[in-house]
């Protein structure tokens, strides 16, 4: 594995949860080797297939994997102590995608509103991590190596879809519709057009309560908006909502955490903090 960035059990976890301890210490990196895939597909073949139901044409003997994992960059979170993978994600880059013959995303939505962004985008995906580890620490060290692989790459944009199950008949995603349909007024936001629309009308009648999904809630906080309205993912039976985050724009608590603000920015905002406390 190529180390990117670790977490010793008494490091913080997240912008919000300072005393929130990573148990044991985290490491996150790159797969550089077929075995580390390996344990990332299986991790998410437990996640993905035996936890959520989701069924895969390609997945198989406990490994979850596909065409495009041959062309993706795998951010993978293991365990100090015990060695285990407890979390991933998979990178699309540009270069690769072309490669690949597009992006994953594509099967499910129309990109063409993204061309002026496409050489400076990223599609993130099949992201998880491990029953055990849904604390917080794993995710936010998945997303301080997907910064750090951005900047280092030199990519502007993230392209991704939140994943909302149906299986309690559309009410979360009715919930998560209300609190992101707002970004679609943004005129300045590059719209995206589902292949597969998943009936808004449908969302808009549902009036049950229901809370939003931590992992969506975790991309708003980064600044991310959604790009479109939902499409409709028959494997996962759920609400796809395109993600999309401009790096530039993130919000600057986490620029700052994942090492993202330049000496100039960190200047002008610690000038801003004593004017504001002035």
């Amino acid at each position: 594995m190529l180390e990117l960035v670790r977490i010793d059990p008494d490091r913080t976890a997240t912008p919000d949860t300072w005393n929130h301890p990573a148990e044991g210490g985290l490491v996150v990196g790159l797969a550089r080797t077929a075995e580390e895939v390996e344990e990332i597909q299986r991790l998410r073949f437990r996640v993905f297939t035996e936890d959520m139901g989701a069924v895969f044409p390609d997945a198989h003997d406990g490994i979850d994997q596909d065409r495009f994992d041959a062309w993706c960059e795998h951010v993978m979170v293991r365990e100090l102590h015990t060695g285990r993978v407890v979390g991933t994600y998979r990178l699309l880059t540009p270069e690769n995608a072309h490669q690949a013959g597009g992006y994953y995303s594509e099967s499910e939505f129309d990109l063409a509103g993204l061309g002026a962004l496409r050489e400076r985008m990223v599609e993130a995906g099949r992201s998880c991590t491990h029953p055990d580890f849904r604390n917080g620490a794993v995710i936010m060290l998945l997303w301080s190596g997907v910064a750090e692989f951005m900047r280092r790459g030199g990519y502007d944009y993230l392209l991704g879809c939140a994943s909302v199950s149906l299986r309690d008949d559309g009410v979360t995603a009715a919930e998560v519709w209300r609190a992101v349909s707002g970004h679609l007024g943004d005129t300045t936001l590059p719209r995206v057009q589902p292949r597969h629309r998943y009936p808004l009308e449908k969302l808009a009648s549902t009036t049950l309560p229901a809370r939003v999904p931590p992992l969506i809630k975790g991309y708003l906080k980064l600044g991310a908006k959604i790009c479109g309205e939902p499409a409709w993912d028959p494997d996962f039976n759920a609400a796809d909502f395109p993600v999309l985050l401009d790096m530039k724009r993130m919000d600057e608590r986490y620029r700052r955490h994942f090492g993202l603000i330049s000496p100039d920015e960190a200047v002008q905002g610690d000038s801003r903090a004593v004017r504001k406390a002035a």
